[in-house]
This record gives structure tokens, C-alpha cells and sequence, in this order.
């Protein structure tokens, strides 16, 4: 899977969790909580379907790696890679 595609997964993933971010153009470097005003419910709803849609498992010790649309997609990315 390459970066674009995890990309397209991750914002697919957050539409369905924040509707509104839907069309909306997200900064790569913000925090995505902050941009989506989404709380920790939303945010775990997010490492779920992320979960599912990819069938990475996500510790809790790494959810800080998911704080923006950059550092999820590499975080992704390292984690599909170690499954080759």
C-alpha cells in the first residue's frame, strides 16, 4: 500500500468519525483533535476503524503518533511495512 492510498484511508476513516471533515482541507502537521475538534471518544472511534480498515493493531502507547494526518500516515506506512 503506498503513502498515498494510507493517506486516502486515513481520511476516508475520519469522515466517517468527523463528518465535517469531509471536503475540508487538513493541515499535515496539525494536530488533527485540534482541526476536527474531535474528543476522546472520536479519537478512539479513529485508532478503531483505523484498526479495521487495515488490519494494523495500534497500542495505546502509540496513539500520540496519530495526532496528525503526517505522523498517522508514516506511522501506517511503518507498521504496513513491517507486515512484508
Amino acid at each position: 500500500m503506498t503513502r498515498e492510498e494510507i493517506a486516502d484511508t486515513v481520511l476516508r476513516t475520519l469522515a466517517r468519525i468527523a463528518p465535517e471533515a469531509r471536503g475540508q482541507t487538513l493541515a499535515p502537521t496539525v494536530s488533527l483533535r485540534d482541526q476536527l475538534d474531535l474528543d476522546s471518544m472520536d479519537a478512539l472511534n479513529f485508532v478503531i476503524a483505523l484498526h479495521e480498515q487495515l488490519g494494523v493493531d495500534i497500542p495505546e502507547i502509540d496513539y500520540a503518533k496519530l495526532a496528525t494526518l503526517d505522523g498517522t500516515v508514516a506511522y501506517l506506512a511503518e507498521r504496513l511495512a513491517e507486515r512484508r
